[in-house]
């Protein structure tokens, strides 16, 4: 039963089925469509006897790759977060952040969100969208440099449109943000480790100045500028 469902599932056209039917079940509750997309994902890599190299786990983690993962991390910040984000909310209203507002001053709560955050987001998104939606769609298109970046494009949208919760300001932001990490997934295809420390450091700076009743910062500043400029 295993090996055939295993056969059935690593067929190249399955991933499509796969991200087709999950935002149908997102419909119902968002995190449906993310378990159900994982589990699929998950079964795969035992099924393939845990080969780590097929989602794109094949260099070993060292040190360079947690500080280039934090170097990304702060450009796509300073790229999405300082230079567009703002102005994205200004024009379509702020980002609905209702989903995680119980941590600001609250440190017990922010530590849990915290080490979720890690385990469902900075791995779980990365092994998911990346190692599993856009790797292996790119393979099913043909597995050349354009297929990889039709796959990067096509995660963008789907990602973004994925936190349709946050707002227009919030699919657009987070679209732009997916984009950075998809099309440097692309350029490193076997580091996949790379995503999730960058997907991991990019999340606890936004988590910490919400935590810090912070988050705002950026927005008053687009506003200021706007002010002065006007």
């Amino acid at each position: 039963m295993k090996n055939r469902l295993f056969k059935f599932l690593s067929k190249p056209y399955i991933v499509v089925f796969v991200m087709i039917i999950a935002p149908m079940l997102s419909y119902f509750d968002r995190n449906f469509g993310y378990f159900f997309g994982l589990s699929v994902a998950l079964f795969l890599l035992w099924g393939s006897n845990w080969n780590w190299a097929k989602f794109g786990f094949a260099k070993k983690i060292n040190l360079q790759t947690v500080l280039r993962g934090l170097l990304l991390a702060l450009i796509t910040l300073i790229i999405v977060d300082v230079c567009i984000q703002p102005f994205l909310e200004i024009s379509f209203g702020k980002i609905d952040l209702s989903s995680v507002e119980e941590i600001r001053g609250n440190f017990t709560s922010f530590f849990i969100l915290f080490i979720i955050m890690w385990v469902f987001a900075a791995f779980g998104e990365e092994f998911l969208f990346s190692g599993y939606y856009m790797k292996h769609l790119a393979e099913f298109l043909g597995n050349t440099d354009r297929a990889w970046i039709i796959s990067a494009i096509i995660l963008s949208i789907y990602f973004g449109v994925s936190h349709n919760y946050q707002g227009i300001a919030g699919i657009v932001a987070v679209g732009l943000s997916s984009s950075i990490f998809f099309f440097t997934f692309y350029r490193n295809k076997k580091n996949l480790a790379l995503l999730v420390f960058a997907h991991g450091f990019y999340d606890t700076i936004g988590l910490t100045l919400i935590y810090l009743n912070k988050d705002d910062i950026f927005y008053k500043w687009a506003l200021y500028l706007i002010e002065i400029t006007s």
